[in-house]
């Protein structure tokens, strides 16, 4: 299954954001073990550099995108996406990117914790929560 991961849920994980980050770590195993193939929006990885810089330094911050893009995909940003985006109908145009550039790879799904702002999705849309549940129960069958 091809999942584009929202920042938010990456930001969970790195930041241990309680009670949030319990289900990312699950995820991002399941990403690291091939049971998922995870996908990050290349703004995502820019603002996850953008955050750590400012709180461990751009060395340390290099380091954390190093190990993101060992283990994730990346759904590019290009005109095409951003076109889609503008025409996509959805409040905020930053989902509206992640959202297209989901579809641009052919993700199966979007994890997210703002299910809220992809109401328009033609994809799934699961909460980490959600998703590790989904995950689990795969895991016992």
């Amino acid at each position: 299954m091809k999942v584009l991961f929202d920042t938010n849920i990456v930001l969970d994980l790195l930041m241990d954001r309680r009670p949030f980050s319990d289900a990312a770590v699950l995820l991002f195993s399941k990403v690291e073990d091939g049971t998922l193939i995870g996908f990050l929006c290349g703004t995502t990885i820019t603002t996850v550099y953008y955050l750590a810089s400012k709180a461990l330094g751009a060395a340390q911050a290099q380091e954390e995108v190093r190990k993101i893009l060992g283990l994730f995909e990346v759904a590019p940003v290009n005109r095409p996406v951003l076109e889609s985006a503008l025409a996509a109908g959805f409040i905020d145009f930053e989902d509206a990117v992640l959202y297209e550039a989901a579809c641009h790879v052919g993700a199966d799904a979007i994890v997210t914790r703002n299910q809220k702002d992809f109401k328009n999705s033609k994809i799934s849309v699961y909460t980490s929560t959600e998703l590790a549940r989904i995950m689990s129960v795969q895991n016992q069958a």
